[in-house]
C-alpha cells in the first residue's frame, strides 16, 4: 500500500491531515494563542515530542518567535483567530521589512453565520489588512479543501519565501453561538 500524495484526503480528520502535512513541510514550531478552531492541531503539537508547541500570551509574539525560528533555520506556523490578526499588524511590518517566510493559519470569525456583532469588524478587515502588510491570503471553506490549500501555502512560504495566511472560514469551522 502506498502513502497518499501530499494534500490527499486519507480518512483522518482535516486537522490531523493538516498537522502531518505541516510536519512534511518541515514545520517544527507551532505557535498559538489557545483557540477552539485550532484545538486539535494544538493538541497534536503538544503531544508530539519532535516539535515545539509554544503557547503565546498574545498573537504578535508568534511573529517574533517565527522570526527567531527562521534565523535558527527552523520552520514554524502561527495559529490564530481573526481577531488576533489585529494584534499583529505592527509586527507584520517586521515580516515585510526583514522578508522572512511567515505561515499563518487563521480561524475566521465575523463571516458565514456569525452571531456575535463584536466579531464582524476585524473579521471583515482581516484580508485587506493582511494584503496591505504584504501577506497573501488563501481561503479554505470545506474540509476537502484544507490540505490542498495548506500545501499550496506552505510551498509559497517555505520554497517561495512569501508570507501567507490560510483563512479557515466559518463554513469550515462552524459559527459559534452567541
Amino acid at each position: 500500500m502506498t502513502a497518499p500524495a501530499r494534500g490527499q484526503v486519507t480518512g483522518a480528520t482535516w486537522q490531523e491531515e493538516t498537522y502531518e502535512l505541516l510536519k512534511e513541510h518541515g514545520v517544527s514550531q507551532f505557535t498559538y494563542v489557545p483557540d477552539a478552531g485550532h484545538k486539535r492541531i494544538i493538541e497534536l503539537a503538544q503531544d508530539d515530542p519532535t516539535v515545539h508547541a509554544v503557547t503565546l500570551t498574545t498573537e504578535e509574539e508568534g511573529v517574533a518567535v517565527l522570526a527567531g525560528a527562521d534565523l535558527g533555520l527552523e520552520r514554524g506556523v502561527l495559529l490564530l483567530q481573526s481577531s488576533g490578526v489585529g494584534n499583529c499588524i505592527n509586527f507584520l511590518s517586521l515580516v515585510k521589512i526583514a522578508r522572512f517566510p511567515m505561515l499563518m493559519l487563521v480561524s475566521m470569525r465575523g463571516d458565514f453565520g456569525e452571531g456575535n456583532p463584536w466579531q464582524f469588524p476585524m473579521g471583515q478587515a482581516v484580508e485587506p489588512v493582511l494584503r496591505v502588510m504584504g501577506v497573501n491570503t488563501l481561503r479554505a471553506d470545506g474540509p476537502e479543501e484544507v490540505t490542498a490549500v495548506v500545501d499550496a501555502a506552505s510551498t509559497m512560504v517555505f520554497q517561495g519565501g512569501e508570507s501567507v495566511a490560510v483563512l479557515l472560514t466559518q463554513r469550515l469551522l462552524g459559527a459559534k453561538k452567541f
